[in-house]
């Protein structure tokens, strides 16, 4: 396998006061193309900073990052954002979705940026949503959907794209234990299928459907292991 996210002895500072904080103290962190690794730590041990830098929305003070092969760490803000259109996709605890658009609307948004045509849109969001199990709810509004239905129809607009890495930064937080075993139960289908998964967490019972779990501290990687993943089964 080779490495979809390589970091070298990054550090990301930040100055309060007159006071240096080092949100992120010399991390060093490969990921496999393939794997599932879920990012823990409490408030404050750099878990949002490192998802922020994989993520391509922050540059470390110090330190290379390679995403795909490409040193990322030293590009301008638009080659940054060129970046994560084609290689990301991301999922937020908010669903961050349109109200006033329906499921495959919302799907289409990042092909709208990419410069994709209207039939080709909407042919792969019609996709997406039927791999995440929405192929009945495809002119759906968001006020139409549930919670869960919501969170997959953002999970399917972090797909369309076809990424190398998806992204999923406390993607439970805003559900019940139940849809939230159904949307982990997702993200492991596609996991299967070969996709490259990271999620930030701090709930262990999510954590534990990854076959890595990676705890930061401090701003610096306390563990990494890999453990054999919780199986979640998908309830549609």
């Amino acid at each position: 396998m080779s490495a979809v996210i390589q970091i070298d002895d990054a550090v990301k500072s930040y100055l309060t006061g007159d006071v240096e904080v080092r949100a992120l103290d010399g991390v060093s962190l490969r990921v496999e193309e393939g794997e599932f690794v879920a990012i823990m730590g409490a408030s404050g041990s750099g878990k949002s900073t490192l998802m922020n830098v994989i993520g391509c929305l922050d540059k470390p003070t110090s330190g290379q990052y390679a995403l795909a092969g490409q040193v990322v760490s030293g590009l301008s803000r638009s080659e940054l954002a060129d970046i994560r259109n084609r290689f990301l996709g991301f999922v937020f605890q908010q669903f961050n979705l349109l109200a006033r658009t329906t499921a495959v609307e919302n799907v289409e948004l990042p092909l709208v940026y990419g410069g994709v045509g209207s039939r080709e849109r909407t042919e792969r969001a019609v996709s997406a949503l039927v791999k995440v199990g929405l192929g009945s709810r495809l002119d759906h509004k968001p006020n139409q959907l549930s919670g869960g239905q919501q969170q997959r129809v953002a999970i399917a607009r972090a797909i369309v794209n076809r990424p190398k890495v998806l992204l999923a930064d406390e993607p439970t937080g805003a559900l019940d234990s139940k849809t939230s075993v159904e949307v982990m139960a997702l993200f492991q289908e596609l996991w299967r299928a070969g996709m490259t998964i990271v999620i930030v967490t701090h709930e262990p019972d999510v954590a534990a459907y990854a076959a890595r779990i990676i705890v930061m501290r401090d701003g610096k990687v306390l563990s990494d292991r890999a453990q054999n993943p919780a199986s979640a089964a998908a309830a549609r």
